[in-house]
């Protein structure tokens, strides 16, 4: 018996060390060394939600009952509307600010001309809760990620995974899904950043 609780409780510290940080998967960062700049890219198309593995359109239609229900309609629409800026831009400026807070030889950018893009693929979003004095839970990213030839996306020279990467409370739209899950994607720029610095001195 004491046997298999040693065994169940090492399980459960190799699953534990696997998540909330980025595992190369393939590749390593000697490509940039003779960089200055990369392309960033986010994808949101292959992302599910929550526990539940929700489609965004399903985890959607959750969020406008709960929110016309307990508020307004008025607050449902704005809160889309953030919804749609968020992913159309926001997640990719928090990104960038945590990476670039900590690659220095690397700028990353969006929409740049350069030899390499990174394309952060969102596999699995979940966007926590925030309960003002009793406390919140942070949103967690799983995401994909690929530095590619940008003329030539089928050369994939490094794969790595961001594994349910945890956003700290950094930001002042954190009481809200959009700003929980903005904070994600700035830690896993930092986090991914972190390891770049280490490699290109």
């Amino acid at each position: 018996m004491r046997k298999l609780l040693l065994l169940f409780f090492a399980a459960i510290s190799v699953v534990a060390f696997g998540q909330n940080q980025i595992n190369v998967q393939s590749g390593n960062f000697d490509f940039l060394k003779d960089q200055s700049e990369v392309n960033v890219q986010l994808i949101f198309d292959n992302a599910v939600y929550q526990e539940k593995n929700l489609t965004e359109a399903q985890y959607l239609e959750n969020r406008k009952a709960d929110i016309t229900s307990k508020k307004s309609e008025a607050v449902w629409e704005n809160w889309m509307s953030q919804w749609e800026k968020f992913k159309a831009s926001e997640y990719l400026d928090y990104f960038l600010k945590g990476i670039n807070g900590k690659s220095k030889k690397v700028i990353f950018k969006g929409d740049a001309k350069t030899k390499y893009t990174l394309i952060i693929d969102a596999k699995w979003i979940y966007a926590g809760w925030y309960g003002g004095m009793i406390g919140s839970q942070e949103a967690k990213l799983t995401a994909d990620m690929k530095f590619v030839e940008t003329d030539n996306p089928s050369n994939v020279v490094m794969k790595l995974q961001a594994d349910k990467i945890g956003g700290k409370q950094m930001n002042k739209e954190f009481a809200w899904e959009y700003g929980r899950i903005a904070a994600a994607y700035e830690v896993t720029g930092k986090k991914l950043g972190k390891e770049i610095k280490e490699v290109i001195k």
